[in-house]
Order: structure tokens, then sequence, then C-alpha cells
């Protein structure tokens, strides 16, 4: 599996994130993330990247969130119905979405990628070979 970043167009961060790849060659395929969220195995990956915390890949700033009173019944959401509703709802994931595998160091064995929001020294340090 390459790398597969989720992003909005509208949204500079996620714009940012592509250039951030392109510009130190990185390869990875584009996916709009409205119109093609990441799939339950792909959110339940990231999810465990993030310690399990629910919150911290739904998109909380998102006029979704607010408008669906997602701050109120988040904690009381089981994760899978959580995770079934952020496939339903792009705007509700938080972007940019990073995820696949690396190859190692001069070919080595592939590593895992799990980056959500963009931080450059995170996905320096995440993305350096």
């Amino acid at each position: 599996m390459s790398l597969k970043l989720y992003t909005y167009a509208k949204c500079s961060t996620c714009r940012n994130a592509a250039k951030w790849l392109r510009a130190r060659g990185i390869d990875f395929a584009e996916y709009p993330i409205r119109e093609t969220p990441p799939s339950v195995a792909e959110l339940r990956q990231m999810l465990a990247a993030y310690g399990g915390e629910l919150r911290r890949i739904f998109n909380t700033s998102g006029m979704d969130y607010r408008a669906q009173g997602l701050a109120q019944k988040l904690p009381a959401m089981s994760e899978a119905d959580a995770l079934a509703l952020l496939t339903q709802n792009g705007n509700l994931v938080r972007r940019p979405f990073l995820i696949g595998e690396q190859s190692g160091p001069s070919g080595g064995p592939a590593r895992p990628v799990r980056l959500i929001g963009f931080k450059e020294p995170e996905w320096a340090a995440a993305l350096s070979a």
C-alpha cells in the first residue's frame, strides 16, 4: 500500500501538506475527503495511532461537527457509530489525513505512516528516510 492523502480542495492546510510532500519527492495518491472519505479500516488504523481518542480524528472546528452537536454526542457514542458517521460524511474527518506505508531507508521494509493535521516537524520526522 502506498501513501494516501485525503484532502479538501478549499483547505489551505491540505494544499500545504500536498505541496510539502511534492517538494520532497514523496509519492502519494490524493483523494477528495468529502467525496471519498477514508474507510472504516483506515479510520481504525488512524484511531490506534492517536491513542484511541475519537475526538482527535474528527474535524472539531468544522461546521458539520458543530451543526450536529457532536461535541456533546461524541463522548457517549460507540466507536463503531462514530466511525460509521465519519465514513458517511468526509467533512467530519480531520484533515489532511495521510495514511499508508513508506519504504524504509535504502529500500528496507515498509513502515506505517499515520498522520492527521499538518505539522511540518511531525511530518518530517515520520517521513524521513
